[in-house]
């Protein structure tokens, strides 16, 4: 089957013919109909994640953003059948551990990153596995569109965790997203869905234009402020802060400027990770933190149970992730879109659509 394999850091990947994959006895083999290209995987290909472990290897098949129509089932898999439509987080949980059975698989104590390590291949190919099926598989409505299913991904998911388990975002509520990428915009569609009054910051006029299509209430170009904290407090009552403040893009200045963005006991959600510049570290406002009672929440994946609520916005049609995909492209574009996202033009979510 056709794959894109990724060869050295920083080097092109390239589309080539590996052997297709065997399902184990409690997986199944997944026919994929779509698949997101992830700003993670460009961190990945760089090799900017050796400092929690995340170290590619050639012939690594990147792609965690997956749905597609199951064509064959292991032995042990019982609540899975051929036919069946499903996706599945990028965190794939082993369903037995401490955080398993409380609900958190996400944080699975043996949790295996889908499309980073080289015992589980990811879906940038023709078909994928997916371990523990019965744990990781999600089973989809009839009729949902697979580009919108991979638009879920890790970024529409991520934030959808964040914004609903981890800060528990309220109606009435005011949130500032700092960097409107995939995740940043699917931030505030989802915030805008729940009914909280959105301040979207970028440098980018495009995404800042994007963010206000998704619902964003008011917009801050990063670039034309002195003060980005205090250019957001001014879209909030008496100039106070933000309820919730989320840094999307996971740079030294977007963590420090989400933070300090807020009001005293505010909720600071991290769902950008870092990259070579900072190798997992970043430097934040204790004192203020502490002064003001903020909250710091990190957010990570999101378990296949809480894939249900969000499955339910989307029939009723309060969410919409299709409408972040701006670009749809052949398994050939993969290397070049991931490369181009180096240089923060992309807008969105492209998909894969054809393999």
């Amino acid at each position: 089957m056709r794959a894109v394999v990724f060869t050295e850091p920083g080097e092109p990947m390239e589309v080539r013919d590996i052997e297709r994959p065997e399902p184990g006895p409690n997986g199944v083999l997944v026919e994929t109909e779509a698949c997101g290209v992830c700003r993670s995987d460009w961190h990945a290909w760089r090799g900017d994640w050796d400092w929690i472990g995340l170290v590619p290897t050639p012939g690594l098949v990147f792609g965690h953003e997956p749905v597609g129509t199951v064509v064959e089932v292991g032995a042990d898999v019982e609540q899975f059948a051929v036919g069946d439509r499903v996706t599945n987080p990028f965190t794939l949980g082993c369903g037995s551990c401490r955080h398993c059975r409380s609900g958190r698989a996400n944080i699975c104590d043996s949790s295996v990153p889908m499309g980073f390590v080289s015992f589980q291949q990811g879906a940038y190919a023709e078909a994928y596995t997916v371990r523990n099926a019965d744990q990781n598989l999600v089973g989809l409505p009839d009729g949902i569109d697979p580009t919108h299913v991979a638009a879920l991904g890790c970024r529409f998911s991520t934030a959808f965790h964040g914004l609903t388990e981890r800060v528990r975002l309220a109606p009435g509520e005011t949130v500032a997203v700092h960097g409107c990428g995939g995740v940043g915009l699917s931030a505030v569609h989802i915030a805008d869905s729940i009914g909280a009054t959105v301040i979207a910051v970028d440098i980018d006029e495009e995404s800042l234009a994007k963010a206000s299509s998704l619902g964003a209430a008011h917009t801050v170009d990063a670039e034309s402020v002195a003060d980005v904290p205090q250019a957001v407090k001014k879209h909030t009552e008496r100039s106070r802060g933000v309820d919730v403040s989320v840094d999307a893009l996971g740079i030294a200045e977007t963590s420090r400027n989400s933070v300090l963005s807020l009001d005293s006991g505010g909720r600071h959600l991290q769902i950008g990770m870092t990259t070579a510049a900072e190798e997992g570290s970043v430097s934040l406002p204790v004192d203020t933190m502490v002064s003001e009672e903020l909250e710091f929440h990190g957010a990570y994946g999101m378990a296949p149970h809480e894939y249900d609520p969000m499955l339910e916005m989307i029939e009723r049609g309060a969410l919409e992730p299709g409408a972040i995909v701006t670009e749809t492209i052949r398994l050939e574009a993969v290397p070049a879109t991931i490369e181009r996202m180096g240089e923060f033009d992309t807008v969105g979510i492209p998909v894969v659509t054809e393999f």
